[in-house]
């Protein structure tokens, strides 16, 4: 069936770390007081920020307690698929897409789950990424847009002076730095499961491509998402790339990327904050839009990751959901994650905070017209994981139109 088209959605960030909890890993209690929160980790930060939030908490509410679960990128999908099967989802759920929980009736509509303040700070275009059939659900929590990096060193000594903005301006560089800069990787190209589906949409929507047609029908196997992968595949096998991208996650290209040992990829606001600065602060590196097939017109990815709140208990729980909801959405504690992590605002408050940094401001920039991978389709759950699975053996030994062959049957097979 065709779907509303509302122009952004979310895909997913972030970074790859081991499943960890605390809080006793408890789930709520039935008693309208104890709520269970899974949240995604983004970084080392991620499960302190959260602690030191639910200790001030429930300082500040006597009686209320928050379970906390923290939980990888690569297992948190699975995580919650087997919580949800077995009856036990959490109160309240950090994720990257919310849409098949709402179709199911699951999910309190934010103007539940939230108080009047909090959800008039919502900046409007991420209010819109949150809806599932004219009802937002889904609280958008921190964002994030794309832009491409590029070690200014290793172009220096492959005699290039700018970045690329054409793709075959992006082959012809790699090339000259394959073959004038040793012991370096021309292009990080992480085609693992990790976020493979962000990485192959951002050469898509650049090629004219992307996930759905004009008219919202899923368009996976498009001619132009076909020429994308085959692109990409060509990199490969030309050994542009650092070697097997298919098993290659983004946290792995990152980081070396961070070493100096990638002279261009696709990046993430976050890079200085998570991966250069721990690793070489004096690292020299540019910013530069996406690279695009015609090298005339530039898009980018955005990126929003959601709170939700599940109905429990016949509702006994949405007290204590609001409470805690609320006092994450405080301005201060909102822009502590933020500062944190390296993301990038969805709240008025919060960018008021952080509006003073030249870094930030040119991927909050980009926002406006940034493109979403398109989460308020309930498909998309079963789309995004066949994704990730599929997506990087194209560059490896199957053929790319069949693997999108594939992963549009997935979408046709899980629409409404």
């Amino acid at each position: 069936m065709k779907r509303r088209l509302i122009g952004i959605a979310a895909a997913g960030l972030t970074m790859v770390m081991a499943l960890s909890g605390c809080g006793g890993g408890g789930s709520g209690g039935g008693d309208g007081k104890t709520i269970k929160f899974i949240a995604a980790k983004y970084s080392e930060k991620t499960q302190p920020y959260w602690q030191n939030l639910i200790k001030e908490f429930e300082a500040e509410n006597p009686g209320y307690q928050v379970h906390l679960e923290v939980v990888d990128w690569e297992q948190i999908d699975q995580k919650v698929k087997t919580l949800v099967q077995t009856r036990q989802e959490p109160d309240i759920l950090n994720l990257n897409k919310f849409s098949d929980f709402a179709r199911d009736g699951m999910l309190y509509s934010v103007d539940e789950a939230v108080s009047p303040q909090v959800k008039n700070d919502f900046l409007a275009n991420f209010v819109e990424v949150g809806k599932y059939r004219g009802t937002q659900y889904g609280l958008p929590f921190i964002s994030s847009a794309r832009l491409f990096f590029y070690n200014k060193e290793i172009f220096a000594k492959a005699g290039l002076s700018a970045p690329p903005e054409s793709w075959d301006e992006v082959k012809r560089y790699a090339q000259q730095i394959k073959a004038k800069v040793a012991g370096v990787y021309p292009l990080g190209l992480p085609l693992g499961a990790e976020e493979s589906q962000a990485e192959f949409f951002m050469w898509a929507m650049n090629n004219g491509g992307g996930w759905v047609d004009a008219s919202g029908e899923w368009a996976v196997n498009s001619p132009r998402n076909v020429e994308t992968l085959t692109f990409l595949r060509d990199l490969t096998k030309s050994g542009l790339t650092q070697p097997n991208p298919e098993t290659t996650n983004r946290k792995d290209v990152f980081n070396l990327f961070a070493q100096g040992k990638i002279g261009m990829l696709n990046g993430a606001v976050f890079m200085p904050t998570s991966f250069i600065n721990p690793v070489n602060p004096n690292l020299r590196y540019g910013v530069a839009p996406l690279p695009s097939k015609d090298g005339a017109t530039h898009n980018t990815l955005g990126v929003v990751d959601f709170l939700m709140a599940f109905k429990k208990d016949d509702g006994a729980n949405k007290e204590a959901v609001s409470k805690f909801l609320d006092f994450c959405y405080a301005k201060e504690n909102v822009a502590k994650f933020l500062e944190d992590e390296g993301f990038l605002p969805v709240t008025r408050s919060a960018g008021e905070a952080l509006n003073s940094d030249a870094y930030l401001k040119q991927f909050i920039d980009q926002l406006p017209n940034a493109k979403f991978a398109p989460t308020d389709d309930p498909a998309w759950q079963a789309v995004d994981g066949a994704a990730k699975q599929r997506l990087g053996t194209a560059v490896a030994n199957t053929d790319p139109k069949a693997v999108l062959d594939q992963i549009q049957q997935t979408a046709e097979q899980n629409s409404e």
